[in-house]
């Protein structure tokens, strides 16, 4: 019988995972596959002379709440309205769908999905949050919950929506038809109120890109927190912050500029949804998930939109990690044990700018004095030479 060396298990444990994630997602996408078909291409639509409101949603198979938001109507009678009131065939073309994108943001939804998904977040981050307000969270359990949190919210309920496309898709759909998509803003705002509630608790186990790219930094790791494969490094935040706030710049700049968005053929979303892959993505998402082993959080820490927005609402949560200096003995395991940067500067006070905390509980459950918690207490400065003790 031959034995599994750590790398060789570590790595098996990767490629189980990605065809987990890729097999049941074909499934499950194929079991959700009862939506309602697409809206006609731009050139298709017919608008013919006398025609309502109501009869040019009806032979164009267009939705009451697209038409309702488009014409601004103010009740069911408003569809008897003359379609020639609104102006000349290529206005209505225009006014319906600007360039493409909006109208089928409607009608390739699937709403009551989206609401059960929505409560099932709810639900499950509030159950984590319970269980783990006093409980160590161990090696095993982390990354269970982790596993089971992108299985429920990214192989079952799919690739959207999710946080980062909802700052992402919401900047896309202004530049490509210059309106804004309504339900779009109202996710970004429910999942920035959680991050404002209980700092990126919904990035930390609930977003299913996120906790992907977390199991896989954990996969790598023994009981003790070393890396398994290759070295586990932690890049200053100035580098990945700066990059990250360059590349929604240059993003937003080219969905403005030229219609285009430049995330959607390497969306690591759509490892969910393996159908609209393309090569680019592939390449992409497969590099990504790789580095992973060796990154906390890439995509999280360079790329994502909603991370940034989420970053700067951070600094305003309720309920974050914070620390007793009047317990803490300076023994600076916590540090050591965050994946990133953050806990050195959160422990330390010493740098005017705190990096994103993902709230994985790494540094409170080896603080050896219960000095941590990621509770309401309000983050203190550190007493003065209080880490120039000696172990």
């Amino acid at each position: 019988m031959i034995k599994l060396t750590s790398p060789l298990k570590t790595t098996l444990l990767l490629i189980s995972l990605i065809f987990i994630i890729i097999g049941g997602s074909i499934l499950s996408n194929k079991i959700w596959a009862g939506k309602p078909k697409p809206l006609p291409d731009t050139n298709e639509l017919i608008i013919e002379e006398g025609m309502t409101i109501g009869q040019f949603g009806q032979v164009n198979n267009l939705p009451n709440p697209l038409l309702r938001e488009r014409f601004q109507l103010q009740g069911p009678a408003d569809r008897q309205r003359l379609l020639s009131e609104f102006g000349t065939p290529e206005e209505i073309t225009f006014i319906i769908t600007g360039k493409k994108i909006d109208p089928t943001e409607y009608e390739t939804k699937n709403w009551k999905k989206i609401a059960v998904k929505f409560a099932l977040w709810f639900a499950f981050l509030n159950g984590v949050y319970f269980y783990f307000k006093k409980r160590k969270v161990t090696s095993s359990i982390r990354k269970w919950v982790l596993f089971a949190s992108l299985v429920i919210f990214g192989v079952i309920m799919g690739s959207d929506p999710g946080p980062m496309g909802t700052v992402k898709d919401a900047i896309a759909i202004l530049a490509e038809s210059h309106r804004i998509f309504p339900p779009r803003l109202i996710a970004m705002s429910v999942f920035l109120l959680i991050v404002f509630l209980a700092n990126k608790y919904i990035c930390a186990w609930g977003c299913q890109a996120g906790t992907l790219q977390d199991l896989i930094f954990r996969l790598n790791q023994n009981e003790n927190g070393k890396a398994i494969i290759g070295k586990q490094i932690k890049l200053p935040f100035i580098i990945t912050n700066s990059i990250r706030i360059a590349f929604l710049v240059i993003f937003t700049i080219i969905a403005f500029a030229w219609s285009y968005d430049i995330v959607e053929p390497i969306d690591p979303f759509k490892i969910f949804k393996p159908s609209h892959l393309e090569i680019a993505g592939i390449i992409f998402v497969g590099i990504l998930l790789i580095v992973s082993l060796f990154i906390y959080r890439p995509w999280c820490h360079f790329f994502c939109p909603f991370g940034l927005a989420g970053w700067i609402v951070e600094k305003f949560s309720r309920i974050r990690i914070s620390v007793n200096y009047d317990t803490c003995i300076a023994c600076n395991k916590c540090e050591k044990s965050c994946p990133s940067t953050v806990m050195s500067a959160i422990l330390k006070r010493d740098k005017k700018t705190i990096p994103d905390c993902f709230a994985c509980y790494s540094c409170r459950d080896v603080c050896p004095t219960n000095s941590i918690s990621f509770s309401t207490r309000k983050r203190t400065m550190p007493p003065a030479g209080h880490f120039d003790k000696k172990d």
